[in-house]
């Protein structure tokens, strides 16, 4: 058996920093986890500083230099549905498959939209099928309904989890197509998020482990955010699920009320979140495209 190195156009997209190399599934990935692996990493992955674009480098367009990437879309389009629709597939940077992720399928839905024409899209995740809405360079999805249920989330015991103790963080539990851990704080810049997170993460409390997710009200109404995320084990410059579970569980504290929509900013840039009595919750920001490339797939052949 021989090893051969084969290389696939991408291109690279995020959302309020989050970002995502996006493939399109009809380009073959024998091992999607190595793909995710190498090319999501910090330290050797894809590096848009290099990239030539109609004949000026170009630097990610979240003006970070970051190389890597949070995860790797693997996007099947499926343009004869009306509206058209797209089978996400998020490998993360461990590897592992996650079953939603808000901004991921924002920049799904950018995608899309830019092969299409189209200004609503579906997106078919793991976690359910979600209509997105692209105006510009704006995109609003559908989140489905918050659920602290502990089978939802789920938690190895049978009661939800509302401001609890877990590995020394106050943490209340919600699943968002992914299940966080929210801790409400006075200042999320005071939090040592690398420290604390891990233990969180792994506790027994979450079967399949959880991200954690930190925030701090300000007086406006609105919310900071920063969260240390599942598969990527470590924290992101933004995560829409955990955007919509600050507010899910801000809701269900008491700190917001009614279906108003709420100001969730991370690092990386503001998000718009309504989580409203009856319905899905939404998720809406900006989601930037910002280059393409090609990059290399190990194909193995006798």
């Amino acid at each position: 058996m021989s090893v051969l190195e084969e290389q696939i156009p991408v291109a690279k997209y995020h959302g309020t920093g989050n970002d995502f190399i996006v493939v399109d599934a009809d380009e073959s990935v024998p091992d999607r986890p190595a793909f995710a692996k190498t090319h999501c990493s910090r330290e050797s992955g894809v590096d848009g500083a290099s990239v030539d674009v109609d004949g000026a480098d170009t630097v990610d367009a979240d003006d970070s230099g970051r190389r890597g990437a949070d995860g790797v879309l693997f996007l099947a389009l499926e343009g004869r549905y009306s509206p058209p629709r797209v089978v996400m597939t998020l490998v993360q940077p461990d590897g592992s498959v996650a079953a939603m992720c808000g901004n991921g399928a924002r920049c799904a839905a950018a995608w899309a939209a830019e092969r299409t024409g189209s200004d609503e899209l579906m997106i078919d995740t793991p976690a359910g099928t979600r209509r997105a809405t692209v105006d510009g360079g704006r995109v609003t999805i559908e989140m489905g309904v918050p659920s602290f249920h502990p089978r939802d989330v789920p938690l190895a015991g049978d009661e939800e989890l509302i401001e609890a103790d877990v590995e020394g963080l106050t943490v209340t539990a919600v699943n968002t197509g992914v299940p966080h851990a929210v801790a409400f704080v006075d200042d999320v810049d005071d939090v040592d998020l690398d420290a604390v997170a891990p233990a969180v993460r792994h506790a027994d409390a979450f079967p399949q482990g959880a991200n954690v997710t930190v925030a701090s009200q300000s007086d406006d109404g609105t919310f900071r955010q920063r969260t240390f995320e599942r598969g990527v084990e470590g924290e992101t410059r933004s995560c829409g699920t955990g955007a919509v579970a600050v507010v899910a569980a801000a809701k269900r504290l008491g700190r917001v009320g009614g279906d108003d929509s709420v100001v969730v900013s991370p690092p990386g840039g503001d998000l718009e979140i309504t989580v409203p009595d009856v319905g899905p919750a939404t998720l809406a920001g900006p989601a930037a495209y910002e280059f393409e490339t090609e990059l290399d797939v190990t194909v193995r052949s006798r």
